[in-house]
């Protein structure tokens, strides 16, 4: 319903057959994410870091295929989008890397290839593991994470500010994000990331919360 939603209001369609959604997460409630995306007939791209997490949801059938090669992502977006064919593609890898892909392309190329975009990292507790920086690899920030916190700490927040950086970008060019009650925007805010809306007071988002804009 809410990928449905979201479609409806951001982008004035009832058919989501050849758009794109990006976001991340393929764990606990955010494993639902590749099964909506197939279901409302859309080309879903979600990344994990995590492997025993893609593993699971596509041993479940609720995720169609799983890459860790961004080419190969790409390269199938755009035929899954071109032929609009229901996809959910499973990303192993950190999403900040796929969201600046996605730049890459559009700076490259002058195609946008995302139309609706979230994330369902788990950013009410990004320092204990919820959130993985994109400069590591996933073995080696959970090495990290127990032995330098707080170098953990700083580098997530760098990759927060690069992932807000990248979604801003697409999002100027017409994409639609939103917020997923994960409290990405609140931990992005407080690493700096520019996620305040313009105009408004310290606690408004540029971008709007599912709750109250798309379900609500």
């Amino acid at each position: 319903l809410t990928v449905l939603n979201a479609g409806r209001r951001y982008l004035k369609a009832e058919d989501l057959s050849g758009k794109v959604f990006v976001t991340s997460g393929l764990g606990g409630m955010s494993g639902a994410q590749a099964k909506a995306a197939v279901i409302a007939g859309c080309v879903g791209i979600i990344a994990e870091v995590d492997e025993a997490a893609l593993l699971k949801r596509h041993k479940q059938g609720w995720l169609m295929e799983i890459s860790n090669n961004l080419d190969h992502c790409i390269t199938r977006l755009r035929d899954a989008r071109k032929n609009k064919i229901a996809l959910s593609l499973g990303y192993h890898g950190n999403v900040v890397d796929l969201w600046e892909r996605l730049v890459y392309e559009l700076d490259t190329t002058g195609e946008l290839l995302v139309d609706l975009g979230s994330d369902q990292t788990s950013c009410h507790n990004p320092f204990s593991g919820g959130y993985y920086p994109v400069q590591l690899g996933f073995e080696e920030a959970k090495q990290l994470l127990s032995t330098n916190p707080g170098k953990f700490r700083t580098l997530v927040q760098e990759s927060l500010k690069r992932q807000v950086a990248a979604i801003n970008r697409l999002a100027d060019k017409g994409m639609f994000f939103w917020d997923y009650g994960n409290a990405f925007l609140l931990e992005a805010q407080r690493a700096g990331a520019d996620v305040e809306k313009r105009g408004g007071n310290k606690t408004e988002f540029r971008y709007p919360s599912y709750v109250q804009h798309i379900m609500g």
